[in-house]
């Protein structure tokens, strides 16, 4: 079973997403901003990450430059509400490989993770 590292600072989001993929994939950790997401990659070398953008300390745009930084390869998904064009290609310049705006829908995420 391939793994997944969710990254969100809101637990319902965090909750909601697990639910969502518990099923597909193994959940081996779960961060609330960007420095426990980037220690957590490292230890736990996740297949795919679902990544916020507007978190504490490390925001997820930053977060994604120093996980792409440690694995080039890394699997990243954005899941924001900010559906902004701006942060959508910050983003994927930064390495994420797909978007998803909140409040998503089930599907719609395990699509976007089905695609990588």
């Amino acid at each position: 079973m391939e793994t997944l590292l969710i990254v969100d600072d809101a637990a319902f989001m965090r909750l909601n997403l697990k639910n969502i993929l518990k099923d597909k994939y193994e959940i081996v950790g779960e961060a609330e901003n960007g420095i426990e997401a980037v220690e957590m990659y490292k230890e736990k070398k996740p297949d795919f990450v679902t990544m916020d953008i507007t978190m504490p300390e490390m925001d997820g745009l930053e977060a994604i430059k120093a996980i792409m930084d440690i694995d080039p390869k890394a699997q990243i998904i954005v899941c924001s509400a900010m559906g902004q064009q701006k942060m959508v290609i910050q983003a994927i310049d930064a390495g994420a490989k797909d978007f998803i705006v909140k409040p998503f829908k089930d599907e719609r995420v395990l699509n976007a993770l089905t695609n990588l």
